[in-house]
């Protein structure tokens, strides 16, 4: 039976975090992977100097060349974008910006992935717009919208998880899941047990783990296959892995 879930062409997944370095970009290469027709969109790159590669640069690294990639704005401090923006002098960007884009990319993609900047309430310019912003911008022009959480294993996820999914559903955003983006190999007790609470605090399934180290694994796209849910094009089982490691 084929459990892998469909969506109607030109989706839009918005691919948020619980905070930085959390594992967006490897999780949004292995969504892209594993996705015959699929476009990355990352509207605000930071900490990245003009001619440096950046996440986009990255995913279409793992993923492979069937992957179009779009970069909107590129501020070179570390930063979040609103204020990386007016350090450097250059435009802030706008949810109406990002929205045109996705849109744009959604009109020749079966799949859309919008990787954000740190977390889903991280400011992109003086107005405060967000994320979030630019997903309720996206769905306002029609396209089916949906946001994809990656949170981090051990103690303190499920409160950031909690908050971020509370975001969310203030904003009448839709939550497809939440995904782990880095297991280590010696996982502690709180890793474990998140593995069940995850899903409540996410008010969402869990769809996936990626293995601590997954951007240097040689064959990237069979290690997402793996780590990945059906709901996200792969083969791994959550009530398995959760009993797996009780």
């Amino acid at each position: 039976m084929n459990t892998r879930q469909t969506r109607r062409p030109g989706t839009v997944l918005f691919v948020t975090g619980t905070g930085t370095e959390v594992g967006k970009t490897a999780v949004t290469a292995a969504v892209a992977a594993l996705a015959p027709s699929v476009a990355v969109l990352k509207p605000g790159q930071t900490g990245v100097a003009p001619g440096e590669p950046g996440d986009a640069e990255e995913v279409g690294r793992l993923a492979g060349p069937h992957v179009t990639l779009r970069e909107l704005a590129r501020y070179p401090d570390p930063l979040a974008p609103e204020t990386a923006a007016r350090r450097s002098g250059l435009p802030p960007l706008t949810a109406a910006e990002a929205a045109a884009e996705a849109a744009a990319l959604a009109a020749d993609h079966d799949l859309v992935l919008v990787e954000g900047a740190g977390g889903l309430l991280v400011r992109y310019n003086p107005a405060g717009e967000t994320l979030a912003d630019m997903a309720r911008a996206t769905a306002a022009l029609g396209l089916e919208v949906e946001v994809l959480l990656v949170a981090t294993a051990g103690l303190g996820t499920l409160n950031t998880t909690t908050l971020t999914a509370e975001a969310l559903r203030a904003r009448g955003l839709t939550s497809l899941g939440v995904v782990i983006g880095s297991w280590p190999a010696a996982p502690d007790l709180a890793m474990r047990c998140n593995l069940a609470d995850l899903p409540t605090a996410a008010g969402a399934p869990l769809l996936g783990a990626l293995p601590h180290g997954a951007p240097d694994t040689p064959s990237f796209p069979a290690l997402a296959a793996s780590a990945l849910a059906p709901a996200l094009g792969g083969v791994w089982d959550a009530a398995q892995f959760t009993a797996d490691h009780a």
